[in-house]
């Protein structure tokens, strides 16, 4: 296990948000200004420690057809005292936040995770996955939620950051403004990847066409659609193979989930 290599798969490699394009409800909803983006971060990557944690440690115990439930109620215990934290701690951030705290709950990225990795490793390397993913996540929407503030209010983590006579673009904080900044973010990441690529002689990452075959959840969502039946897919999903190399390039698109 290397635990940098697990961190930096989570930040670069498997963004949750700008990678695997997973959880776009809470990022669209929650990046209207810096410090939304960061709570938001935060809150989701404790609880993807603790329950990669206690799903890693509990494996073993868990019968296959059940794990999803169980999946959900460990979920659910952590988001409940993260809850009751940032309500007792933050009150204004809770208030600002609001039903997106309880929905991490449903959140793909912690479902995700807990079923494409932390079931099939140990509680180390799923503390050390939790981060990155955590901290990937985090970055993603505190640069998106930066970025909207900065151009619809012309402030930074409250602060005034623009000249006098700055007009703002109310535009960026809205919703269209949210799909247009996280499409650019997404198309910028995408070129960082492949400079990155170019520059270790490697081939540039290519969007992921096998659909929701290659999605982490894909073992108990995705719809067969030449039957038009609710059906799930068998074997090691594609995109998330519970390894640090899975998913080394561009992942799959599957948005519109909380």
């Amino acid at each position: 296990m290397n635990p940098f290599k697990l961190i930096k798969n989570g930040m670069v490699d498997e963004n949750p948000t700008l990678v695997q394009c997973i959880g776009l409800c809470p990022t669209l909803a929650v990046s209207t200004s810096a410090i939304n983006g960061v709570g938001m971060g935060i809150a989701a990557t404790a609880v993807l420690i603790g329950s990669n944690m206690a799903v890693s440690a509990i494996r073993k115990f868990v019968p296959d057809e059940i794990r999803i439930p169980i999946f959900i109620v460990v979920i659910a215990g952590f988001v409940t005292v993260v809850q009751l934290l940032i309500s007792g701690f933050a009150p204004a951030l809770d208030k600002a936040l609001g039903i997106f705290i309880p929905l991490i709950v449903v959140n793909c990225i912690i479902l995700a995770r807990s079923e494409a990795f932390a079931f099939k490793n140990g509680v180390l390397a799923s503390a050390f996955d939790g981060i990155g993913m955590g901290l990937g996540f985090t970055l993603a929407l505190t640069s998106l939620g930066a970025v909207r503030e900065i151009l619809g209010n012309g402030t930074v983590f409250d602060i005034k950051v623009t000249p006098d006579g700055f007009q703002p673009a109310l535009l960026v904080i809205l919703a269209p403004g949210g799909f247009i900044a996280l499409g650019t973010f997404m198309a910028l990441f995408r070129r960082y990847q492949g400079w990155l690529a170019e520059r270790r002689g490697l081939a540039a990452p290519e969007a992921n066409d096998e659909g929701c075959a290659a999605c982490g959840l894909s073992a108990f969502c995705s719809i067969d659609k030449r039957e038009g039946t609710q059906e799930g897919v068998s074997g090691e999903p594609a995109g998330l193979k519970g390894s640090v190399n899975a998913g080394a390039g561009i992942g799959p698109i599957v948005g519109g989930s909380v």
